[in-house]
């Protein structure tokens, strides 16, 4: 039992933790603030040394898979992969720009499947820029592309987003259950995704260009090109196959990371001169600094007053809870970023005691959909998102936020409650 000065404290270092998660006061970056309140929770006293300690190696796996995903993403990207793909969507399309579109689409799905929506917002968006450019197309269409069909795919399969991870690790059903559930939410909002920005995009997506301009991919070097292909080939069905068996997806990341590196060193050149490059260990920092203070919302029983908040419209099992569980997430992804969000409903939905493990497992899968697609709806709504923003703008391309959040306001709200209304009618 907390004292209550300790109870205010917490309260205070959870409140201002969000905040400079959310503005960036002197320009504090979002790791540094999330890792300095969990220091903060634990000096209060509010999380015990041990407790912090067993939170953050508790999640180990979701730390490997981080590791693992991040190197096979720079990798892969070093071997010409991603500029392959889009070299060869742009000769399947005949020169249409409207058919190019509906492929980036479809790439950029299969992407965030097998390599999550971090792969698809940060790699597949400068070559896709690359290529548009080269094919003299409107390029701020490709850019919206890229960045929404990372959140809106995100939920196809558990791997496709660590937040996925985050939330499963507390409701574990496996992979049966996320495909029943999940899978069809998400082929729904991609759809629902393409079919409104060819609408939106339509006099753009009417150019056409010269298919010889679309010039084959050669490799700097086929042998290493081959040997990723492969591996990345093999790591789609083994990410499906571990998590059929409960076995921990960061084990088959750090393998397909490592299986690259060894191909990096014999091909091209020093593995550990890419990783510098790719790998972000302020990530780390911020998971880490999250699972802290999720823990000292726990114990300040935060979590569990909305738990009983959920459990009035999630009782009656009429979608009310599925629906605010999903909007919940994308409301709290817009304001502190969709990981903490994801975290922090979680810890709500698992003390939610008076759930059945049915109710309860149905609020995870929405929750992932708010989650997921929710950062769709301001450019501050993900990490990607963020990056993707960064990206684009150093590239020459002016991004209006106005316009971003527009589409995310014509987009998002009808996906989400699609998405929801449809995990509903599957439990």
């Amino acid at each position: 039992m907390l004292a209550p000065a300790q109870f205010w404290i917490g309260i205070t270092v959870l409140g201002l933790t969000l905040s400079s998660i959310l503005v960036r006061p002197f320009g504090i970056p979002e790791w540094a603030a999330a890792l300095g309140g969990g220091v903060l929770m634990v000096v209060a006293g509010v999380v015990t040394p041990a407790d912090a300690v067993r939170s953050i190696s508790g999640s180990w796996n979701l730390f490997g898979f981080f590791l693992g995903l991040m190197a096979i993403s720079c990798f892969a990207d070093d071997a010409g992969v991603f500029e392959a793909i889009t070299r060869q969507l742009a000769v399947l399309a005949h020169g249409s720009g409207r058919r190019l579109y509906f492929l980036t689409f479809a790439a950029g799905s299969l992407v965030t499947a097998f390599l999550s929506n971090d792969a698809t917002a940060l790699i597949l968006t400068p070559v896709v820029l690359t290529l548009v450019t080269r094919l003299r197309l409107p390029v701020m269409p490709f850019m919206f592309a890229c960045t929404f069909v990372a959140d809106s795919a995100s939920f196809l399969l558990p791997v496709s987003n660590p937040v996925n991870l985050v939330v499963l690790s507390a409701t574990p059903e496996g992979l049966g259950g996320f495909f029943v559930h999940l899978f069809p939410a998400a082929a729904v909002v991609v759809a629902m995704n393409w079919a409104l920005f060819d609408l939106l995009f339509r006099r753009e997506l009417a150019q056409s260009y010269q298919s010889d301009l679309a010039e084959t991919f050669v490799p700097s070097n086929r042998r290493h090109f081959r040997l990723t292909v492969i591996v990345l080939c093999a790591v789609g069905p083994a990410y499906i196959g571990a998590s059929a068996f409960s076995i921990p997806v960061s084990l088959v990341a750090l393998a397909g990371g490592a299986l690259l590196a060894t191909g990096s060193a014999i091909f091209r050149r020093s593995p550990l001169r890419l990783l510098r490059e790719g790998v972000n260990p302020q990530v780390f920092g911020f998971v880490a600094g999250m699972l802290v203070l999720v823990d000292g919302l726990t114990r300040l029983g935060i979590a569990n007053r909305a738990a009983d908040l959920l459990i009035g419209l999630a009782g009656r099992g009429t979608p009310c809870g599925y629906l605010a569980a999903a909007f919940g997430a994308a409301a709290g992804a817009n304001l502190v970023n969709n990981l903490p969000m994801a975290m922090i409903l979680t810890a709500v939905i698992t003390h939610a005691s008076a759930l059945s493990d049915h109710m309860r497992q149905g609020l995870s899968y929405a929750t992932i959909l708010g989650s997921d697609l929710g950062p769709n709806l301001t450019t501050i709504g993900s990490l990607a998102t963020m990056l993707w923003l960064l990206l684009v703008r150093r590239r020459g391309f002016e991004v209006s936020v106005r316009e971003y959040v527009k589409l995310g306001a014509l987009f998002v709200p009808p996906a989400l409650a699609v998405g929801a209304l449809l995990i509903w009618t599957t439990m």
